[in-house]
């Protein structure tokens, strides 16, 4: 499954943004999506899964401000990231797995290309 990640950019403090993953192929629906994150110096983190049932799971760090769902109709997984802090600036990357094994980018095989998020104070 191919996979492209949208929906960075700019924004305060306490804003919110959406990122979309669109996936492509008519079995999309059944797979496993996942959000991870980089930040200059540190490692990938894990921010967000769906299941093909619609089971989410996220990262400590953000739940409670993010909301992973999916519109199976579009192909589409989004995240919807509210009260962003500067902490959540990164690179977001979008990842697929045609079943759900865990939340680590291991348990993931296709990726898509990141989309900047940059929160500023």
């Amino acid at each position: 499954v191919q996979l492209q990640a949208s929906g960075g950019g700019l924004v305060q403090a306490g804003g919110f943004l959406r990122l979309s993953c669109t996936g492509s192929g008519r079995t999309f629906s059944s797979y496993a999506v996942g959000w991870f994150r980089l930040a200059p110096g540190k490692e990938r983190e894990f921010v967000a899964s769906i299941k093909w049932s619609g089971a989410t799971y996220y990262a400590d760090s953000v739940k409670g401000r993010f909301t992973i769902s999916r519109d199976n109709a579009k192909n589409t997984v989004y995240l919807q990231m509210n009260s962003l802090t500067p902490e959540d600036t990164a690179v977001y990357s979008c990842a697929a797995n045609s079943y759900y094994s865990g939340n680590t980018p291991r348990d993931f095989g296709s990726w898509g290309q990141g989309t900047l998020v940059t929160v500023s104070s």
